[in-house]
């Protein structure tokens, strides 16, 4: 049987918040709500033994406290209100250096295809060169885009909101601009998709809930939007994700793997990944809080940029975990995720976690003179996808790397540090659990939301506190590990690299190494030290131009 919200709230309050006992100013009623048995049946759950001594004399304090958090709990908060705590990954001294000019290096004599649907599967920098020299409108090419979208977009379900008349006013404004002699950079006039926990005025954002399908966030504006409108960018749609960022289950439905349509597309960057790869988009924008963009980039064949935690400002997108979260682009290719960076990284005033640190970005990788690490103990662990990882490492050698074996560091509480995510979601959503709306979601399962965050009431303040101690021992140690290296390759999934560098804060390019048994897509990832986007882009663009996996799209939306 389900406990009822005020049993849940009782049990809470003993487990989590007994260092608010010392709340004063609440009358204690004589007959107690708390009493000795609940403290007895509850403190098995986070592994204490008090005796009944020590109940006794916890009891008075505890139902004093009660009433601050009934008082707490009654005081409304939005999802955008962070806690006044701030996670900073970089430990001892920063070391940034300063901008420099970036090369970028775009490819020459681009030209219109004679079958105008190839456009489709251009990238970011040829549609970038055809713009800029006027062999297309944005307008012409905001149209094809939108037109993408409603012919597949229902196939796939990836599509939550076509922001036609946005992305029209923008194309316009972006071509006539081009034609008054301004030009805003490389991502004028180029359509994309965000992420449809973004805020958008004018326009609802679901975060693929159904609690939440019609809530309209007001006059609010993803910075990362912002930032791209500036840049001549043109939002065309806002794509699914799975329901409050968790897979690829949304309540719409399933978002669809373009290579496999029985499969889904994995998440929660369910829709950035599948239209992405099926030249709905030029590119999109993802967040990761632990998997999100390196799940769909591999499940879809898309390059995703996971940036350091702090790059890119979250103002502006649903909160999941504030000391977790980030945001970054999914796009063809690893110079496309560079190009997107470049615009939306740094500073707005509004998170005050974020840094302005250089990006100097060359787009080429001496890899005879980059330090580059493998995690061995994973690439020999037999796993789906061996073979593939094991051909990235031929290919390195091949472009001069000396490859050096690695181990991750051993002995950390790791299962433990998950409760930080889980914690700072529940809290995120507390307001979701305390209505009943949980019910609403389409996902129930054991391991949904929806019993996650009630789960997570028993992990107490004491225990979130000594995780994120134990968090800073973590970091200490793979900072230690990265100052050696200048990239460190490792299989995307099957060892504890993708928790550790989510609770670390650094960054990871996944990009797709070959296929399996069934025709998807599988990845590598490349990890890189804090503030590093540069070296790892460049060692990836490098991989990609020696292969030849960036240029192979979803058969069955391709025309030829």
């Amino acid at each position: 049987m389900r406990l009822k919200r005020k049993s849940i709230t009782t049990l809470t309050l003993i487990l989590l918040l007994t260092s608010l006992a010392f709340f004063t100013g609440f009358k204690v009623a004589q007959d107690s709500k708390i009493q000795r048995t609940h403290v007895q049946m509850a403190q098995q759950i986070v592994d204490l033994n008090f005796s009944d001594n020590e109940i006794d004399m916890m009891l008075p304090g505890l139902n004093r406290s009660l009433g601050g958090l009934q008082q707490l709990h009654q005081f409304e908060m939005g999802n955008e209100i962070p806690p006044a705590i701030w996670f900073d990954p970089m430990i001892g001294g920063d070391r940034y250096g300063e901008q420099k000019a970036i090369g970028w290096g775009f490819p020459e004599n681009v030209e219109l295809p004679d079958n105008r649907e190839q456009l489709a599967f251009y990238t970011v920098a040829q549609l970038s060169v055809l713009i800029r020299e006027k062999k297309i409108s944005s307008v012409e090419l905001t149209k094809f885009f939108l037109n993408r979208l409603k012919t597949y977009g229902d196939t796939l379900q990836s599509v939550i909101t076509i922001t036609e008349e946005r992305a029209l006013a923008s194309a316009r404004r972006a071509d006539q601009l081009l034609a008054q002699g301004t030009y805003l950079g490389p991502l004028h006039g180029i359509p994309y998709g965000a992420k449809d926990l973004l805020a958008v005025p004018n326009y609802k954002t679901t975060w693929g809930a159904g609690p939440y399908q019609n809530q309209n966030r007001g006059d609010e504006l993803a910075t990362v939007v912002k930032k791209l409108d500036d840049a001549g960018a043109v939002l065309v749609a806002k794509l699914t994700l799975g329901a409050l960022a968790m897979g690829d289950v949304w309540y719409g439905g399933r978002t669809r793997n373009p290579w496999n349509l029985e499969q889904g597309s994995s998440g929660s960057s369910a829709g950035s990944g599948s239209s992405t790869a099926a030249g709905l988009v030029p590119f999109a924008l993802g967040t990761e809080t632990l998997g999100s963009i390196v799940s769909p980039s591999t499940r879809n064949g898309v390059t995703g940029l996971r940036p350091t935690f702090g790059r890119v400002s979250k103002a502006g997108a649903m909160a999941l975990s504030w000391t977790m979260d980030k945001i970054g682009p999914m796009a063809r290719n690893a110079f496309d995720c560079a190009l997107v960076f470049d615009v939306i990284r740094g500073t707005d005033g509004k998170d005050l976690s974020v840094r302005d640190v250089p990006f100097n970005y060359t787009g080429t990788a001496d890899l005879s003179k980059l330090k580059v690490g493998y995690i061995k103990s994973t690439f020999d662990r037999e796993r789906n996808g061996k073979a593939n990882d094991d051909a990235v490492l031929d290919v390195l050698r091949k472009l001069g790397a000396k490859l050096i074996p690695v181990e991750l560091p051993e002995g950390i509480p790791l299962n433990g540090m998950r409760g930080i995510l889980s914690a700072e979601a529940s809290a995120a959503f507390d307001a979701l659990t305390r209505s009943d709306r949980d019910t609403l979601l389409v996902r129930q399962s054991a391991g949904a939301w929806p019993n996650t965050f009630r789960q997570a009431r028993f992990i107490s303040a004491v225990d979130y506190i000594n995780a994120n101690r134990a968090r800073y021992v973590l970091m200490q140690k793979v900072n230690a590990l990265f100052k050696d290296f200048d990239v460190i390759v490792t299989p995307s999934f099957g060892g504890p690299q993708l928790l550790m560098t989510n609770l670390t804060g650094h960054p990871c390019v996944v990009l797709k190494n070959g296929y399996n048994q069934n025709g998807s897509p599988t990845s590598i990832s490349f990890l890189g030290n804090l503030y590093d986007e540069a070296t790892i882009l460049s060692v990836a663009r490098a991989y990609q131009e020696a292969t030849e996996f960036d240029e192979q799209h979803p058969p069955k939306f391709k025309t030829d």
